[in-house]
């Protein structure tokens, strides 16, 4: 985090921010491309930066095409909805963003069972979740899997490049969509070394984010073959995610795209150097090892409070964070969380638990 960020505020008084990657704001190379954008209508399809970054994503995935939406959750909700007919459902493991923070989208608006697959820090194996594939005589017919990377409710864990190789398998022999919530596939791909489109050809559609790691202001992205995303726009229209002079927030997506990615290996440095801290002063506290990406769990009970008890003795030590469970709080780290901002929340987190 840059010195003017914090104005005349003196160093010690500013709390470290470490509730999530979605509190990230835009560079100032995004504030300036976003008051230079080209900009048209993007509902007539003549929105000239909307275009640039549709095109620039769906090359990064390996795919035809993208479609730039308001949100993360749009996007999901998009991609089920093509991908399941109404009265069928989708597996997916048990922790999955959509489960949990999409607020029974996938029923309520396109008529959807989200079949739950019980599997450890957010896994969906293949095997597990071929048993529970149905056909009509038997239940509810399965239509489609949809897995998470990486995963939030896990830590920021990522699913192994194998075991996506045999959910594509599995998808190909039961004749599946697979579908991707990657909101932060950028991490994954960084921790990894994993191309990003080594891992997009394995699934027929994603949800993509700009504005969590990455730092854009605002908005995602479907990507897909060009039938695929010809058939988002229309269901984008039918959830009010058309937007007009999109330019404006595109420009600050491409500037991610281009700036912000590989620069996520600091945020995850940052998490595993935080963790093995805290795991040293606070034993049982947290696992140094699974910390993968930019997300480090905290297990409230070593510290003799639950989750909320533990954000509060945070926030008072001037360490910001959020309780996920009642036993359990995150840290996420991001851009504005430099790494001696780091230390100074490792510090205060290790005198929480003295």
């Amino acid at each position: 985090m840059t010195r003017e960020t914090y104005g005349s505020k003196p160093r010690e008084e500013i709390k470290v921010d470490l509730r999530s990657d979605t509190f990230t704001r835009p560079t100032p190379a995004m504030r300036r491309a976003m008051a230079d954008a080209e900009v048209g209508d993007d509902v007539w399809r003549e929105d000239p930066t909307v275009q640039r970054l549709e095109a620039a994503v769906a090359e990064r995935l390996g795919h035809q095409a993208a479609l730039f939406v308001p949100s993360g959750t749009m996007g999901n909700q998009i991609c089920l909805r093509l991908a399941a007919p109404a009265g069928t459902e989708c597996l997916a493991n048990e922790d999955n963003h959509i489960f949990w923070y999409e607020y029974a989208a996938a029923p309520v608006l396109s008529g959807i069972q989200l079949h739950a697959v019980p599997g450890e820090r957010g896994l969906l194996d293949p095997a597990a979740a071929r048993r529970r594939v149905r056909t009509a005589p038997y239940g509810v017919p399965t239509s489609a899997i949809a897995v998470e990377q990486s995963h939030n409710r896990a830590g920021g864990a990522v699913l192994p490049l194998e075991v996506l190789q045999g959910l594509r398998r599995l998808a190909d022999d039961a004749g599946l969509h697979l579908h991707c919530d990657g909101a932060r596939i950028w991490n994954a791909s960084v921790a990894t070394g994993v191309p990003l489109e080594g891992y997009g050809r394995l699934f027929d559609s994603l949800s993509v984010c700009f504005s969590k790691g990455l730092a854009a202001p605002v908005g995602s992205a479907v990507v897909g073959d060009r039938d695929l995303v010809e058939r988002a726009r229309q269901a984008r229209a039918l959830l009010g995610g058309g937007m007009r002079q999109a330019g404006v927030l595109a420009a600050a997506a491409l500037v991610a795209l281009d700036q912000m990615v590989e620069r996520l290996a600091d945020d995850h440095a940052n998490a595993r150097r935080t963790a093995a801290t805290v795991a040293a002063a606070v034993p049982g506290s947290v696992d140094p090892g699974s910390v993968e990406t930019n997300m480090v769990l905290l297990q409230a009970a070593p510290f003799g409070t639950d989750g909320p008890g533990l954000v509060k003795r945070l926030g008072d030590l001037g360490v910001l964070a959020a309780d996920v469970d009642p036993d359990q709080v995150r840290l996420v780290f991001h851009y504005e969380v430099t790494a001696e901002d780091a230390d100074r929340a490792a510090r205060a987190i290790a005198a929480a638990g003295a």
